[in-house]
């Protein structure tokens, strides 16, 4: 099967924020997002225990090559990814379930991100959960590969098959 998989970094996509999430009852593709909600927004940012997560280059680099080695180790096929600064996009076709796949991205990151020794092991890296979509017909896996690659503004950690 092939999927869609997004994560965000760790504080950067709340619930109730200006760029949409969703939650259990908004969680129907093809249905309105949450809609902005400062207060609600908020009160995330206050239960955090630590600062937001960004990536930057030497990270984005990291998360990519880890995502692709996970792939390889476990035969799945990597279509395309696009690591960003705030979050991860990849169009993976895999014999796994998709919050499979998304946990084994985000622990092999994780891994080697605490490889580098560039920051501390017990840092949160990754939001709980993620968007994992089912890409059933070839056309909706190449409008994926699309949007991964070519719709996410300047290109940053990039790979497509």
């Amino acid at each position: 099967m092939t999927y869609l998989i997004t994560f965000a970094c760790y504080g950067r996509h709340l619930h109730g924020c200006e760029s949409g999430s969703v939650d259990d009852e908004h969680n129907t593709p093809g249905t309105p997002v949450i809609e902005t909600d400062h207060a609600r927004a908020g009160a995330e940012r206050d239960r955090m225990d630590q600062a937001p997560y960004d990536l930057d280059e030497i990270r984005r680099d990291a998360v990519l090559k880890a995502i692709q080695e996970v792939c390889a180790r476990r035969s799945w096929s990597l279509l395309a990814a696009h690591v960003r600064s705030n979050h991860v996009h990849t169009v993976v076709e895999a014999q796994a379930e998709p919050e499979r796949v998304m946990h084994d991205f985000k622990t092999h990151a994780s891994r080697r991100l605490n490889g580098m020794r560039i920051e501390e092991p017990n840092r949160k890296r990754w939001a709980r959960h993620g968007s994992t979509r089912w890409l059933w017909k070839p056309q909706h896996v190449s409008a994926a590969i699309r949007y991964v690659v070519e719709e996410q503004g300047d290109a940053m950690s990039v790979f497509e098959l």
